[in-house]
């Protein structure tokens, strides 16, 4: 049975999402702000968190931050806006997808599915022979999960890592919009061409210079680009 950690000041959204939950089959806990959901992923092993953003103590994406210092567990944040800039901070965070209140149970339950599917399935080995790719100054190590620019380490999300690293392995080749969130999101993902734009852009951000070797193509998707690497 997968635990499910539900942080929401608003009680009747907490007592909502349990409702569907354990109708679903989950183990749920609640917690009231941010703090208390900290302390809690600390003594405890959750199998996917979902966090509002406005709440006493400690904020969401504050609370995010902390938890991510010490578990990888798959966050869902739930918000009443739907700014880009509030999706920006939570993906780059490190959470797993992001839901604009009022929000659909049904989806909601839907979308944790999508993401428990992901998270928990086998991961795949790569038939790729090579465990360090390099071209100019960016090194990419896909064993140790590391990026350098120019011999500087940068820090990337999760989902920013694995974005990075299926273009890089699909290096030279037009990669759909659908091809890409269904490789690197999954199949069932929920979140759709804005998700994957937003990553982009952070993407782009942190590789400095070497942004420009992921190429857009209107109306088709991404590639990444190597002249020196055919």
């Amino acid at each position: 049975m997968y635990k499910i950690l539900v942080v929401d000041d608003e009680a009747r959204i907490r007592e909502l999402i349990r409702k569907y939950a354990e109708f679903e089959g989950y183990a749920v806990s609640e917690a009231s702000d941010g703090l208390s959901a900290v302390h809690m992923c600390r003594q405890n092993a959750y199998d996917i968190v979902i966090m509002d953003i406005m709440m006493p103590e400690l904020d969401g994406f504050s609370a995010c931050r902390e938890i991510r210092r010490s578990s990888d567990v798959p966050i869902l944040m739930l918000s009443a806006r739907g700014e880009e800039y509030d999706r920006i901070n939570g993906f780059q965070l490190g959470i797993d997808d992001y839901v604009t209140k009022p929000f659909s149970p049904k989806e909601l339950m839907l979308r944790i599915e999508a993401i428990l599917k992901r998270t928990k399935a086998p991961k795949k080995e790569s038939s790729q022979s090579f465990d360090v790719y390099e071209t100019e100054g960016l090194a990419v190590n896909f064993t140790s999960r590391t990026v350098s620019v120019d011999e500087k380490p940068v820090d990337l999300s999760p989902k920013e890592y694995d974005l990075l690293f299926y273009l890089i392995r699909n290096k030279n080749i037009a990669l759909t919009r659908d091809k890409l969130i269904c490789e690197v999101w999954g199949y069932d993902f929920f979140g759709g061409d804005r998700t994957l734009d937003t990553h982009i852009k952070l993407l782009r951000k942190s590789l400095g210079k070497y942004a420009e070797h992921i190429v857009t193509l209107r109306g088709v998707g991404y590639r990444f680009d190597d002249p020196l690497k055919k």
